[in-house]
């Protein structure tokens, strides 16, 4: 198996700010994102946001854990690399659009490589189901979080 990744976007009836207000709660986000089991903060920046985390992450056919790098760019982008895991490397991020009228578009985009060993249990339908938790779920998530509170 290659690379996983791809780019995501939905539009959501909420202006950009209470977006970006659950986005960067990184904390909170395995309430509202399917396979995201755990986080723990490691280290915080100046304003006492997390800024190292460690994931874990449910994948059906195997858990993924991995230390990521957060970047607060608010209130239109937040984005992680992963420094140390299970993958070979992870960099994602969340690109938030004011659409005006109280709408915001939310696009994710999710670049891996699994590494040799991971991929070989990534494949065929698993790495379609993989796909769609890391990739093609999360602005739905996001939506229905804000939306729904």
């Amino acid at each position: 198996m290659g690379r996983l990744g791809g780019t995501a976007s939905i539009d959501i009836d909420a202006p950009l700010e209470e977006v970006w207000t659950v986005v960067a709660d990184v904390m909170a986000a395995p309430e509202w994102q399917g396979s995201l089991d755990k986080v723990t903060a490691l280290e915080h920046d100046a304003d006492g946001r997390p800024t190292l985390l460690d994931t874990e992450v449910d994948i059906k056919v195997r858990r993924v854990k991995s230390r990521v790098r957060i970047r607060y760019e608010g209130p239109t982008r937040l984005s992680w690399t992963q420094e140390n895991g299970d993958m070979k490397s992870v960099d994602a991020v969340w690109e938030l659009e004011d659409l005006g009228s109280g709408r915001t578009r939310a696009s994710y985009r999710f670049d891996a490589d699994p590494g040799r060993m991971l991929g070989l249990v990534i494949r065929g339908p698993v790495e379609t189901a993989t796909r769609a938790i890391f990739v093609s779920g999360r602005p739905g998530e996001l939506r229905r979080r804000v939306e729904d509170g």
